[in-house]
């Protein structure tokens, strides 16, 4: 089986749509992973990983209702592809097979 490979901040991003689920659009994932991460992320790096990994088939899109709130605009809301959850399902199986090679002392040492 050929394993695909994504980058640890868009395999961050893919594992947020999943969580946000109907709510994963550009703002609510970028206040998630801020939260998650306690640091600021630009939008504009949110939607360049939201635009790649839809490019290569892991989310599709679709826009949601338009909202006073948004002056009418409407959001554009991500779901993960069943390709998106086996990269995802990979990822996890290749760092769990390393954290699981790893001996016991490598964590124990002092810098």
């Amino acid at each position: 089986m050929k394993i695909t490979k994504i980058g640890e901040f868009e395999e961050l991003v893919l594992m947020t749509v999943i969580v946000l689920q109907e709510d994963a659009y550009g703002v609510a994932i970028k206040k998630e992973l801020e939260e998650r991460l306690s640091t600021s992320i630009s939008v504009g790096s949110i939607q360049s990983a939201l635009k790649r990994m839809e490019e290569k088939g892991y989310l599709e899109s679709r826009f949601g209702e338009a909202t006073a709130k948004r002056g009418g605009k409407r959001k554009r809301i991500y779901s993960a592809t069943q390709a998106g959850e086996s990269v995802l399902r990979q990822m996890r199986s290749i760092r769990d097979g390393l954290w699981n090679a790893m001996p016991p002392l490598a964590l124990d040492f002092t810098i």
